[in-house]
């Protein structure tokens, strides 16, 4: 396998990303997109427009719809459930991982009950979404929730599980006792690694959920690829797929540098 001397891993043992301080990693990086781009446009040049549009009418649709506001709306509408959805469905999923991977009770009694419910997608509960929430934007969000929980609940869960036994005899020769205690000082230090790296996981599905959320409906950037795609758009298509890849881009540079210093310790 291929190395480079002198690249370095970020705290979770992945490659530390984009590094702009790096002039050959930001060239090869530069190249790949217009590599990409160039093979696109020839692409384009064979296939209808309503098939594969060229990167310029992508483009060209894509500041169309900014120019007027119509994909800030959809964006604003979307970022109103991808927000509550990822809070709620992120710490929910992160403390019942923790609750069940520690205590042994909770976890034999939920057990079953969690093998029935996991196989489920998010997109087969649009019902209960509806007759629960409406079609508004708790409906939406509750779709983003449940797909977040499920990430967070078995990074949480297997984090737990994987602290060693070694760690918690040390702190119980250090005085700790109580199962609060225990949890709280040694074993969610010791499995936040594993915790961050769920929430960065849920952070790009719920991106990808937005679509499924908005299906029955509800205002957004998932409703306006829907209808781009009725009508053959794909233009328009692609120019929203573009928005939701851009706030990925922008909410995982955001959670890393987050992560770095949260995770300074493993530096």
């Amino acid at each position: 396998m291929a190395t480079d001397i002198g690249r370095e891993l970020d705290g979770n043992g992945l490659r530390a990303g984009f590094d702009l301080g790096d002039p050959r990693r930001l060239l090869r990086g530069i190249a790949g997109i217009v590599g990409f781009l160039a093979l696109w446009y020839l692409v384009s040049l064979t296939q209808p427009a309503y098939v594969l549009p060229s990167p310029a009418a992508v483009a060209g649709t894509f500041l169309e719809e900014l120019a007027s506001g119509t994909m800030t709306a959809a964006l604003w509408s979307s970022v109103r459930h991808w927000l509550p959805g990822t809070i709620v469905g992120t710490g929910l999923g992160v403390a019942a991982g923790v609750a069940f991977a520690w205590s042994g009770l909770l976890d034999d009694v939920t057990a079953p009950l969690v093998r029935v419910l996991r196989p489920v997608p998010p997109l087969a509960l649009i019902g209960f979404a509806i007759a629960w929430f409406g079609i508004n934007d708790a409906g939406a969000a509750f779709i983003i929730a449940v797909g977040a929980f499920w990430i967070n609940f078995y990074a949480a869960y297997g984090a737990v599980e994987g602290v060693s036994k070694d760690l918690l005899d040390v702190g119980r020769t250090l005085g700790v006792r109580s199962d609060l205690d225990m949890v709280r000082s040694i074993v969610l230090p010791a499995s936040l690694p594993g915790i961050m790296t769920g929430i960065r996981t849920g952070l790009g599905r719920c991106w990808m959920l937005v679509v499924a959320s908005e299906i029955f409906g509800v205002p957004g950037v998932g409703r306006e690829i829907l209808r781009a795609s009725n009508n053959l758009l794909v233009d328009k298509v692609i120019a929203y797929i573009l928005v939701l890849s851009l706030m990925y881009l922008l909410v995982d540079v955001a959670f890393r540098a987050a992560q770095r210093r949260v995770l300074i310790w493993q530096a």
